[in-house]
């Protein structure tokens, strides 16, 4: 299902018919996940279609057959959306099949390039791509300070009673210092977050909400955070 293309005796008409090669490439490469994670599941196309005319979106059992068999000619997004959802699996996984399939084109007069680097650039992990101030990076980076302080503030409660019940002075001091190193990794990780949650209102957008836990620590609205590159996210 893979397609890989040379660069030796191209030509302009060559790479005109790359293009419909490679959207044939996308649509056979969903069509057999879809097909392997429904034969994975023990289901029927018709098992398969009632489930999507449960989550809400309906696809006919001869859709599916025709899609799986590439009869089908189109293969919209909202239908790659249901039937994930109707496989258990995520959207993404029926695009870039990791460990399924060893590499895609990514696009069109593109060379292949491992499934899982097209997956990480679909989805914006790639730190290549995108503006300094994409907006993507900052929510990624507030649950990933959300994630620090949270550790942080457990290892710090861990350290504490470890320190209350150490059995010796020795055992006490380490433990206390295990505290001291775990209080200023949660002090780093909350200027982090509030610094996050600033750039993101900033740009006139609403942060994302707190987790429970957290949210006693953190007020952005009354925070005034150090100015700082945004190249420290």
């Amino acid at each position: 299902m893979t397609q890989r293309r040379s660069h030796h005796g191209s030509s302009k008409a060559d790479d005109e018919d790359d293009v419909p090669e490679w959207v044939d490439q996308v649509m056979a490469t969903v069509a057999a996940e879809v097909r392997r994670r429904r034969k994975e599941l023990g289901w029927s196309a018709q098992d398969l279609a009632d489930r999507c005319a449960e989550i809400g979106h309906p696809i006919p059992r001869n859709v599916i057959a025709n899609m799986e068999s590439g009869r089908r000619s189109n293969l919209p997004l909202v239908d790659v959306m249901v039937l994930a959802e109707a496989l258990n699996t995520p959207p993404i996984c029926l695009l870039y099949p990791v460990g399924y399939i060893e590499d895609v084109q990514r696009l069109p007069l593109q060379d292949s390039t491992s499934t899982l680097d097209a997956l990480r650039w679909f989805t914006g992990e790639e730190t290549d791509l995108g503006a300094d101030d994409d907006m993507l990076r900052y929510f990624r980076a507030h649950h990933a300070a959300q994630e620090r302080l949270r550790s942080a503030r457990r290892d710090e409660e861990y350290a504490r009673y470890h320190a209350q019940t150490a059995p010796n002075a020795d055992r006490k001091a380490e433990a206390l210092r295990s505290q001291a190193r775990a209080a200023e990794t949660a002090d780093d990780a909350e200027d982090r977050l509030r610094r996050v949650r600033a750039f993101i209102e900033e740009e006139g957008v609403t942060p994302p909400f707190l987790w429970p836990d957290l949210a006693d620590v953190i007020d952005s609205s009354g925070s005034d955070p150090e100015t700082s590159e945004e190249n420290d996210l």
